[in-house]
């Protein structure tokens, strides 16, 4: 039984959002912003960002709300704009500052009891889920907090931000996330960041200087822009074949169309995967973190496909998935601390992703290793944007969007489903628990069979 809620229409009580000439130039820096080019496809589209938070006791909604005017509605002005639709005769958008009135952004809903005693999981579930078929009121800042004041196995409480795609990417949304929140034994400290990567280059950067003329390394640095401009001319020209002709073949990942008729609602589901199990499998094979993430995905989807198509042919099918990737110059959040950088910056890699059965598990990863290890020698991340949004804005996302979120000692999986289409989507999650586990048995028995070897 699915909780019911006081907020399937948008409230009538009067706003206290207005525009005018004073609140236009109360700061000429930020009063007015263009909007960016992969804002305006968000914004075109209706996309939205939704993010669960467990908290570890019962909200306090007053300080929380507090926390908001002082934190966001003081620090960042996208929290305090909405859209516009300028003079000009393009009529493109841009971002106006207003007055905002927190209450208006502070939902907490009437829930079912009897739904929430005998399930607070699936309670806070279908809440989330019905978010993606509620619409925002265009005439506030497009965010708002709600509140489930109720316990969960995970959380004492939990509070969902939803807001609009074009106000910022998950990057710069989970920066501003960190760099609000602060200690209640010193509330003047600086939330504590994650260190700094290893790399902080573009991912396709190459050394600047060349080593010493006709020496090995000389032409190794030589050879390298040679492969970078091959691969990056191969790109272009597949990007090209996507927008012109170039189709995946048809699949239960591929969004069924309904006409149009009606907006289809997502669910959201999540899982913890082990932090150690991904990194001894990195280990192990000599990779990256994402690598073994990229070929754990495809090992789950391949579980779930071979398994509810009950197809024989077990021929490898080739899919492409779209990779976001960060395009600021530094990737550290750390240097976001102090001002975070709201907005959507970021490119896609558009990589193919293999559905298939192997006997041996480590070859899925092995796989996405040599899949991403080919897309870092490409400068097609600086051309991919203007395809992609083409491909989101005329042809719409597809049914199956995943997220990875280190947290701790652990991975969440984060699986976006189209509801009609996954009703077996908790299934479909447990394949990514059950190929963690199988890649990493087999990652643990190469090296046992190695070790064994040495002491021969």
């Amino acid at each position: 039984m699915e909780a019911t809620m006081n907020v399937a229409t948008p409230p009538s009580r009067s706003l206290s959002v207005h525009v005018s000439a004073e609140t236009e130039s109360a700061d000429n820096s930020t009063a007015e912003d263009p909007m960016s080019p992969t804002g305006r496809v968000f914004e075109e589209m209706g996309v939205y960002i939704i993010v669960v938070m467990g908290l570890s006791m019962p909200v306090n909604l007053p300080v929380f709300c507090a926390g908001i005017e002082t934190e966001l509605l003081t620090r960042f002005p996208r929290f305090r704009s909405i859209q516009v639709m300028d003079g000009s005769k393009d009529g493109k958008p841009r971002w106006v500052q207003t007055v905002v009135n927190v209450d208006d952004h502070i939902i907490v809903p009437r829930l079912d009891l009897a739904a929430v005693d005998s399930d607070p999981e699936k309670a806070v579930e279908d809440y989330v889920a019905s978010l993606s078929l509620l619409p925002m009121d265009r005439r506030r800042p497009l965010w708002e907090f709600h509140f489930l004041d109720f316990r969960t196995s995970e959380a004492a409480s939990t509070t969902v931000l939803r807001l609009h795609h074009s106000i910022g990417d998950g990057m710069s949304i989970m920066t501003l996330l960190m760099a609000s929140s602060r200690s209640t034994a010193d509330p003047a400290r600086l939330p504590a960041m994650p260190p700094p990567p290893k790399r902080t280059g573009a991912i396709y950067q190459r050394c600047p200087q060349p080593p010493r003329l006709w020496s090995s390394d000389y032409l190794a640095w030589l050879w390298s822009y040679v492969v970078l401009a091959w691969h990056t001319l191969v790109d272009i020209v597949l990007l090209a074949a996507t927008v012109l002709f170039l189709r995946d073949p048809g699949t239960m990942f591929t969004l069924v169309p309904d006409g149009g008729q009606s907006r289809r609602r997502k669910r959201l589901v999540h899982q913890s995967l082990r932090l150690d199990d991904v990194k001894l499998i990195k280990t192990v094979l000599n990779c990256t973190m994402n690598d073994v993430l990229v070929g754990v995905t495809s090992a789950a989807l391949s579980r779930y496909y071979f398994r509810k198509s009950c197809n024989i042919n077990t021929k490898r099918i080739c899919l492409r998935s779209i990779l976001p990737v960060n395009t600021r110059p530094v990737s550290s959040r750390q240097t976001y601390v102090t001002k975070v950088e709201t907005g959507n910056r970021i490119s896609n890699i558009i990589c193919p992703f293999y559905i298939a059965l192997h006997n041996d598990p480590l070859e899925y990863v092995r796989t996405a290793k040599r899949s991403m290890h080919r897309k870092k020698s490409s400068l097609e991340v600086m051309f991919a944007q203007m395809t992609v949004d083409f491909l989101v804005k005329y042809f719409g996302p597809k049914a199956l969007t995943m997220h990875y979120l280190n947290y701790g000692s652990n991975i969440k999986v984060i699986l976006t489903v189209d509801d009609e289409q996954f009703p077996d989507c908790h299934q479909l999650l447990n394949d990514f628990a059950e190929s963690v586990k199988l890649v990493r048995d087999a990652a643990s028995l190469k090296t046992l069979t190695t070790r064994s070897r040495m002491t021969e």
